[in-house]
């Protein structure tokens, strides 16, 4: 029997952080269960960083580096580049001439972002912008995707891909599964916020230890605990969210911080070690694959021509479907 194949992508908008530790944890786990495509999905990052593009050769070495050092597996799963594979572009083309706009304006994301980032200064009211979530489900639907891996904040994108699916079947013929979500927590901000390099509250996910402590020092902790003999509630704490991920004991630490038996200040010296700790082998197979750039272009450069096998197939049952060979 066929395994379920998975789809996702990260963006290299900039360098990748922790927010999405645990989302890469689960992709390397499902690599033994499922036919895993993930794709660098640099068109994605042009989307609101289109201004200065100088960065993104840069950022998508850094990215592979990050999910290759962590685990990820370039026989098992096909890892490429958005940009490599132009079927995505092609796909995302003949989608856009059937997704009513009201689709993609309705997307809760979109003015939510489109303030957001206007508030910072950036231009993003564009063709491209809005079209966003309608190239996610291009990316998705060219490889015949049975699940996506997603955030919470990303189901309304894939509910559209769906819709998009369905209305694909009813206009023309079903080619394309309707995915379905693997919810994929997201870690926080050391504000508490989403964490993104747009707000400053990031951790990268290659820090060197003395970064890595200085960030875990400035996480935000329980407000209304003002003294160490106060006692706290690790639930509201962003400090003790790290901990239930990368300390064993995370429930003896739940216990002293509600007993003021450990103060704020220790509790976040026990993280940043255990953090160290965790990622030290991560980090030492990085500075390794960092020496050859030439493997990390031949790795990008295989799961592309595997990637647009299947993407090529895709396109020519699409285009005979659609009268446009």
């Amino acid at each position: 029997m066929a395994k379920k194949r998975i789809f996702s992508g990260m963006q290299p908008s900039g360098n990748f952080h922790m927010g999405n530790y645990q989302v890469l944890a689960n992709w390397i786990n499902m690599q033994a269960e499922y036919d895993c495509v993930y794709a660098i999905v640099d068109w994605h990052a042009l989307t609101s960083s289109y201004e200065d593009t100088s960065r993104i050769p840069e950022r998508i070495e850094h990215m592979a580096l990050d999910w290759l050092s962590a685990g990820l597996d370039p026989e098992k799963n096909i890892i490429f580049v958005q940009s490599h594979v132009k079927e995505h572009a092609e796909l995302h083309l003949l989608l856009s001439m059937m997704t009513p706009l009201s689709w993609l304006e309705r997307v809760p994301t979109y003015k939510d972002k489109l303030q957001q980032l206007g508030e910072m200064g950036k231009e993003i009211n564009t063709y491209g912008f809005l079209g966003y979530p309608e190239l996610m489900a291009a990316d998705i639907m060219l490889y015949k995707a049975d699940a996506v891996p997603v955030a919470e904040d990303q189901i309304p994108h894939l509910e559209l891909t769906r819709e998009i699916v369905r209305r694909f079947a009813n206009l023309y013929k079903p080619v394309f599964p309707e995915p379905q979500a693997i919810l994929s927590p997201l870690l926080p901000g050391i504000d508490g916020r989403k964490m993104s390099k747009s707000y400053g509250n990031e951790i990268p996910y290659a820090a060197e230890p003395d970064e890595l402590q200085a960030r875990v020092r400035l996480m935000i902790t329980d407000p209304q605990r003002v003294k160490k003999t106060d006692p706290g509630d690790p639930d509201i704490c962003t400090v003790y969210t790290f901990h239930k991920i990368f300390s064993p004991e995370h429930s003896e630490i739940a216990g002293h911080c509600r007993n003021a038996g450990i103060g704020c200040v220790d509790c976040k010296k026990r993280l940043a070690q255990k953090m160290i700790t965790t990622l030290a082998d991560v980090h030492g197979r990085r500075k390794e694959l960092a020496a050859k750039p030439d493997k990390i272009k031949e790795i990008l450069a295989y799961g592309a021509e595997r990637a647009r096998k299947i993407a090529a197939a895709t396109m020519e049952e699409v285009r005979s479907i659609m009268h446009l060979s």
